[in-house]
């Protein structure tokens, strides 16, 4: 196994090093996407149409729902594996661009779930808005070569097509849905249908030939919706599906309550992490009541909550009143664009604080990154670039922590890396820069994170790897850098374990 980021620069990608052999996957012509591009922006726009005139998501989901249970999917939404007491899993999230960091994760996710017995897809499975014919080049290609089922969960970028993309790839060819009822005229929900995004005409007339990449009979997964709950071997991992703007509706949330209940062990994978960022984010139900009070209750016996959204891997160990510990995982670092991890703040929340706190990439990897990036672009790389070992040395000033990966005396920290650090949003501890911090860092994200199209190795991307036993639960976390030492060897950047009794 190759050195992990923790280890080493060379662990990290950083320095002279064979590209990794993941292009000779891709498709001769890719999408370049960037969401500095007007045209990508006006195309999802039904998200901020949900923000301003109502979220129509619970009541299209009903109907997509209702339309599966007609067509004999089960009620309870349960798929039954005949896996055995132990067994393994892959979960990769936010995949779906289409590009080099989607690619370079596919030989090492090949390496290392090789005996795996399926995987989940967390969140936004296609980029930009969810269309059918994008799932040639951003699903059945890259993922061709794995011979097993792979179930998903949806996140807000399928939802942009009211999910009619997604539920023909994923739940077996389901048909459109009938033409809703006309709303009242003038109404909001009037205004939202004017603007609204909708499929083009014949989208999905590539999708016959696209299956082709994978129709194995090992393969093959039917899920009964957008929501579903898998039993295999001694587990239950709950899928939610969280639309547009990170809620479920009361129809799901009382699924979720009744499949929460007993006392096999679970886990949960959602489109919207519960803590990210440093800050907790429950996620309403409407009705009342937020997932993660179903996620906390002792009857239900969660162990895990792992959500997909955020661009990067995180994880945090909360301790509950009652004495349990839950992971709580950001787990959508598989594809798309990387978010950045040095504008986390030093962590402090539901009493995890930064020694429990793990991240990938490493906040100085990340600063490191975005500044040679912005370099570039700017044509200022004399001034932007810093190196990791810089990146690593102002971070642990800014944050007051140690060094997570310096060989010998760290670099003096200077007046040009800790501007350039403020310039890019990295985080401070919670003591400094409060009135300031937050509105940065949401900027920062919002205004800055690039397309995939800016990227070259190292992309510091990630995917899960959960191995399932009667007692115990081990989930690690592996890096795809673009490299070919990572694709060989994909090196474990986070381990835990967590017990079943």
């Amino acid at each position: 196994m190759s050195d992990s980021s923790r280890e080493t620069s060379e662990g990290a990608g950083w320095g002279a090093a064979e590209r990794g052999a993941y292009r000779r996957l891709m498709p001769h012509r890719t999408e370049k996407i960037s969401w500095l591009d007007p045209r990508m922006l006006l195309a999802a726009r039904n998200g901020v149409l949900a923000s301003w005139f109502g979220d129509p998501t619970g009541g299209v989901r009903s109907r997509w729902t209702a339309q599966r249970a007609a067509a004999g999917a089960p009620d309870d939404k349960v798929i039954r594996r005949d896996d055995p007491d132990r067994f393994s899993f892959l979960v990769v999230g936010d995949t779906g661009e289409g590009g080099e960091p989607q690619y370079a994760v596919v030989p090492g996710l090949l390496e290392a779930g090789r005996d795996t017995a399926f995987a989940v897809l967390a969140s936004d499975v296609i980029y930009p808005v969810g269309s059918a014919d994008d799932y040639d080049a951003k699903f059945f290609r890259p993922y061709r070569d794995y011979q097993a089922p792979i179930y998903a969960i949806p996140g807000n970028h399928d939802w942009y097509e009211d999910l009619a993309g997604f539920m023909r790839v994923f739940c077996d060819d389901a048909p459109p849905l009938p033409p809703a009822p006309a709303p009242r005229p003038l109404s909001r929900a009037w205004l939202r249908s004017l603007l609204w995004h909708r499929p083009r005409p014949g989208d999905g007339g590539r999708l016959a030939e696209a299956r082709k990449l994978r129709s194995g009979p090992a393969q093959q997964a039917v899920q009964p919706g957008p929501y579903w709950a898998i039993d295999a071997g001694p587990v239950r991992i709950v899928g939610i599906d969280t639309g547009l703007l990170g809620t479920i509706d009361a129809e799901q949330g009382a699924w979720l309550r009744e499949i929460s209940r007993g006392p096999r062990p679970k886990i949960l994978v959602t489109g919207s992490p519960l803590y990210v960022d440093g800050e907790h984010h429950p996620c309403p139900v409407e009705g009342g009541g937020t997932v993660d009070d179903i996620v906390r209750d002792p009857g239900h016996h969660y162990v895990a909550a792992i959500g997909g959204d955020i661009h990067n891997y995180q994880r945090y160990p909360v301790r509950l009143d009652d004495g349990r510990t839950l992971q709580y995982l950001v787990a959508g670092g598989s594809g798309a664009f990387t978010h950045a991890t040095h504008t986390i703040p030093r962590v402090d929340v539901a009493g995890v604080t930064e020694g429990d706190f793990r991240c990938y990439p490493l906040r100085g990897d990340s600063l490191a990154f975005y500044s040679a990036l912005y370099g570039r672009r700017l044509r200022l790389r004399r001034f932007f670039a810093l190196t990791d070992a810089e990146a690593m040395a102002v971070i642990a000033e800014r944050l007051g922590i140690g060094p997570t990966r310096v060989p010998g005396t760290p670099p003096r920290v200077t007046r040009r890396m800790r501007l350039v650090a403020g310039l890019l949003g990295t985080g401070r501890r919670p003591d400094r820069g409060k009135r300031f911090r937050l509105p940065v860092r949401k900027a920062y994200t919002s205004l800055f994170s690039p397309g995939s199209a800016t990227y070259s190795p190292p992309f510091f991307k990630s995917f899960l790897r959960v191995d399932v036993s009667p007692g115990a639960i081990r989930l690690r976390c592996h890096a795809a850098t673009g490299l070919r030492a990572q694709e060989i060897a994909p090196p474990v950047e986070d381990e835990v374990t967590i017990p079943l009794t």
